[in-house]
């Protein structure tokens, strides 16, 4: 068994992760950060939920940019191809679920 307080992690640097748990091939971790991540999209489906702290997230569809403001609370779903980057407003903490080697 494990308890994580998600608020006292700081990571040492952006998007450090702290492993929280593996099941069937898909990780579960919590994200720090304080600097944007990459354009990327993962091999597989991502749930990305806000712990503390807010996110742009970014996301391009059929070749158009949009921005959606992510609050403690929400949860972003992508879909294996979608291509998005989240932009942490400040310092972040989100729980991340995907396919164990995902970027």
């Amino acid at each position: 068994m494990k308890i994580v307080e998600a608020s006292a992690f700081q990571g040492g640097r952006p998007w450090e992760a702290l492993d929280i748990g593996e099941i069937d091939g898909v990780t579960i971790r919590l994200h720090w950060t304080d600097q944007p991540y990459i354009w990327h999209v993962n091999d597989g489906p991502e749930v990305f939920v806000v712990l503390d702290g807010s996110f742009d997230m970014q996301v391009r569809e059929n070749g158009v940019d949009q921005v959606h403001r992510l609050t403690p609370g929400s949860i972003f779903h992508a879909e294996q191809g979608d291509a998005h980057r989240a932009v942490p407003i400040g310092t972040a903490r989100a729980l991340v679920i995907e396919r164990a080697g995902s970027i």
